[in-house]
């Protein structure tokens, strides 16, 4: 599997769909979708994918650039988790895994749409297919630096309702034949308000470049998560990469909460996507995110940093990266 910031041929993402997801909010998540999207749009090409042809008309009136819309069956607009993960061969074969979906362990439905949406769009891509269905796995759940190393965390990938047949050991096997990863390193916990998708890495880990990550912490001592964020840090610390390096880690301590209808939901600037030449971050639309943008350009020299509006992909469960999924390019 190639990291994040090898070059993409394009990003795919889905439209906002799931009316008892959103609620009031679902003009505003399309909004913001749509905003995500031309973010992206800007510096590759883009695909998304929508339920019905009014979803695509909507699309359509609202995006801007190399964007191509289609439809295809979807329950749900998370395409990091349902959508397939590409990896590339030695030859400079590309191909999708389709691995097994089942809505964060049963907890959203349908979900039959979502399940079959990998097969479904590589036919679309005209891309090759290879079926890992025996394995519950999500995109945002796993971070990989394209050298071997695999980031994920034991809340997720342990939990009882995706894999409860297969041990730590049995994971690590299936992942390194499925994605060609050498080591993996595990985390502890996600963000404890993360109860959707039970703590996957993307809203709190994600490589810059090999041998470096940027990571979840936090100065504010009140917050619940001070202590398995630190815990996560630890075990970056003292785990080698697949290469035998010790991490660099890369803190990032601002963690803005956003208040709209329900409890109050986390915006995490971790849940940030590397594409051409930039990286699009989640932001809150407050005075943290300067700093936080910062933070995260200092650890991608070279790219453009760019934020994209994160109060209500929080408030439906996720991020800027929880909604793309990158198609790497191959000559």
């Amino acid at each position: 599997m190639p990291a994040e910031w090898a070059p993409h041929e394009r990003t795919i993402m889905g439209w906002p769909c799931r009316d008892e997801l959103w609620g009031d909010q679902l003009g505003q998540a399309k909004a913001d979708y749509a905003a995500t999207a031309n973010a992206v749009a800007a510096f590759e090409p883009l695909t998304m994918v929508c339920a019905d042809a009014q979803d695509a008309a909507e699309a359509r009136a609202a995006l801007a650039g190399e964007v191509e819309v289609v439809e295809l069956p979807i329950d749900d607009s998370w395409l990091r988790d349902s959508g397939p993960i590409f990896v590339v061969d030695d030859e400079g074969r590309r191909a999708g895994v389709h691995f097994g979906f089942n809505s964060w362990g049963e907890k959203f439905t349908p979900y039959d749409k979502d399940a079959a949406f990998g097969a479904r769009v590589l036919e679309h891509l005209g891309a090759e297919r290879v079926d890992a269905g025996d394995l519950i796995l999500e995109g945002g759940s796993i971070a990989v630096d394209g050298e071997g190393t695999l980031i994920t965390t034991e809340q997720c990938l342990l939990h009882p309702t995706r894999n409860p047949h297969l041990g730590r050991e049995e994971i690590e096997a299936r992942l390194r034949e499925a994605l060609g990863v050498e080591q993996v390193v595990w985390l502890g916990l996600g963000l404890l308000e993360d109860a959707d998708t039970d703590g996957h890495v993307d809203n709190i880990c994600a490589f810059a470049r090999p041998g470096t990550v940027v990571v979840q912490g936090t100065a504010d001592a009140s917050n619940p998560n001070l202590e398995h964020m630190r815990e996560n840090i630890r075990r970056l610390r003292e785990t080698p990469d697949a290469k035998g390096r010790t991490l660099e880690v890369i803190e990032v301590d601002a963690l803005p909460y956003a208040d709209l209808e329900g409890p109050p939901a986390p915006v995490p600037y971790l849940n940030f996507y590397v594409v051409n030449g930039g990286v699009v971050v989640p932001v809150a639309g407050r005075p943290e995110d300067e700093a936080a943008l910062a933070r995260i350009a200092e650890a991608f020299p070279g790219r453009e940093v760019v934020g994209a509006p994160g109060e209500v992909l929080a408030h439906g469960g996720g991020g800027v990266h929880c909604i793309t999924q990158q198609m790497p390019r191959v000559a």
